[in-house]
């Protein structure tokens, strides 16, 4: 393994392409329902535009809020977020998903990167299950000292290629692309908020605890 060398240009354009990979495809799915809205005359299938539209504009919107969140400023240096805010947008990420969620934790203000730590790992987690399944966060303690537990259930759970590596910072040839740059991004966050991530897997659950150093 080698240790990934990234410049803040880099990271930047690499976070700007996941966010784009995660976002293109239901706003495409809005654009092929106002082509048939705009060509077919039939009304099944114009009630079907529009229900794919709808549904679309949702994913749309729910996805660019999360990385507002996980990936954006969020206020300034410093600053903190509510958890309720956390859950809000961590359970618009799977509206209308294969994946069911679920969301345990006080009502705090929790420090910013923290958060974000939290918000990336649960798109860690979703990796892990590719086939659909549950996934339970549990958060516990504080601002200043606290643990999350994010358990992905699913048929052929497995931890994510490569996570532990990008996690760590480091790849096989020290290069990292868009597909990687989330879960890097996520060992970057829990660095700076001084917390420590592990992995372990029994039978079909893959389990990602973060705790404070």
């Amino acid at each position: 393994m080698a240790t990934i060398s990234l410049d803040s240009l880099d990271l930047a354009a690499l976070l700007c392409s996941r966010v784009c990979h995660d976002v293109i495809s239901p706003v495409g799915a809005i654009v092929n329902g106002l082509e048939v809205l705009e060509d077919d005359s039939d009304a099944s299938m114009r009630e079907f535009a529009l229900d794919l539209i709808q549904k679309s504009a949702r994913q749309a919107s729910a996805r660019l809020q999360f990385a507002r969140l996980a990936f954006g400023a969020a206020g300034s240096a410093g600053a903190s977020i509510d958890l309720g805010d956390a859950e809000q947008v961590a359970r618009g990420l799977f509206l209308d998903d294969k994946i069911t969620f679920s969301w345990t934790s006080p009502r705090l203000l929790f420090p910013k990167n923290r958060v974000k730590l939290l918000l990336n790992l649960i798109m860690t987690a979703t990796a892990a299950i590719p086939r659909g399944g549950s996934i339970a966060v549990t958060v516990t303690g504080d601002a200043e000292t606290c643990e999350f537990i994010i358990k992905a259930k699913g048929l052929n759970a497995r931890i994510p290629a490569h996570a532990e590596a990008l996690l760590a910072g480091n790849s096989e040839t020290g290069t990292i692309d868009a597909h990687g740059i989330q879960t890097y991004y996520a060992g970057m966050v829990a660095r700076a908020s001084n917390m420590s991530i592990a992995f372990s897997i029994e039978g079909d659950e893959v389990t990602i605890r973060a705790a404070t150093a």
